[in-house]
């Protein structure tokens, strides 16, 4: 899935091990995936934005063949200021100062914050089907709760979700990606392979469901001492036309609220923008970036 690439372990902060793909050359882009994914869900995408950048493809912390920590007494080992530090860190090892975020789903939390805590770092941020956490939090409706309900379930103590979703770990991913696509969304079968193979491992779940216990928490804690702040890097929010998110809330205007230059649109795919629609939501992306072609 991704023919010129090389495949890296290297460390986050506190022992932590991150493990990535890197291709390409040009100017820095590092890729992070959403829940129950890996790095694996940017196979459609990376190889295009090789040509003319240099590619990173990362593993989260808990997620993929990263390390996998406890989540410490407040989640912060989860927090997404610890999964930005791990990222800065790595990307630091292989010789990036600055460079560019594209984050779906979690990656594009972790993005959020990254972009808050290391101004000087991030040149500019794509967040891909999501709005804030603490928007979301405080805005959520019984749309959202129903649709969503994951967020609330993953957040219960442990280790009520864990034994649930480990009783059935294919049935739970392959269902939630479902219902989470468009109708007659296809995901690659290799990538498939790849999601299902990490997520079986009860250690992962753990770590996922830990993600969410932070975000309902810590992050949150975080989020209140910056209400304030916005990102000031350039930043694009791309959506699925058909997802939850583009009917519940007005996303673009969710982005306004946090960050000084944003723009966007919907893209017509379900949550999945890299896999459902990969030629438009690279189009985007590119255009962004101001690359041609």
């Amino acid at each position: 899935m991704f023919k010129g690439f090389e495949t890296r372990d290297l460390p986050g902060i506190d022992g932590v091990t991150i493990h990535l793909r890197t291709g390409g050359s040009g100017e820095p882009v590092l890729l992070l995936h959403g829940y129950p994914q890996c790095h694996a869900m940017w196979h459609k995408v990376a190889p295009t934005l090789a040509r003319d950048h240099t590619v990173v493809c990362a593993d989260l912390r808990g997620y993929g063949d990263s390390s996998k920590p406890s989540g410490g007494p407040g989640h912060e080992n989860y927090s997404k200021r610890a999964m930005a530090c791990d990222m800065v860190a790595v990307m630091k090892g292989l010789g990036h100062e600055r460079f560019t975020v594209i984050g779906h789903d979690r990656g594009g939390r972790v993005a959020h914050r990254m972009a808050l805590d290391h101004p000087d770092t991030v040149m500019r941020i794509v967040v891909l089907d999501i709005v804030p956490t603490h928007t979301l939090f405080t805005r959520t409706d019984k749309a959202f709760s129903i649709g969503y309900y994951h967020w609330f379930f993953l957040a219960q103590p442990s280790p009520l979700p864990e034994r649930m979703i480990g009783a059935d770990p294919a049935y739970f991913l392959t269902t939630k990606m479902k219902q989470w696509s468009a109708d007659g969304a296809v995901f690659d079968d290799v990538a498939m392979s790849e999601y299902l193979r990490c997520f079986m491992d009860p250690a992962t779940i753990h770590a996922s469901c830990e993600d969410y216990r932070a975000a309902a928490t810590i992050d949150l804690e975080h989020d209140d001492a910056d209400i304030d702040r916005k990102v000031m890097c350039p930043t694009l929010a791309l959506w699925g036309e058909y997802g939850l998110m583009h009917k519940t809330f007005d996303v673009l205007e969710t982005w306004g609220e946090k960050c000084h230059t944003v723009s966007g649109k919907p893209v017509a795919s379900g949550h999945f923008l890299p896999e459902e629609a990969p030629e438009e939501t690279l189009s985007e992306i590119r255009a962004f970036f101001g690359t041609k072609g």
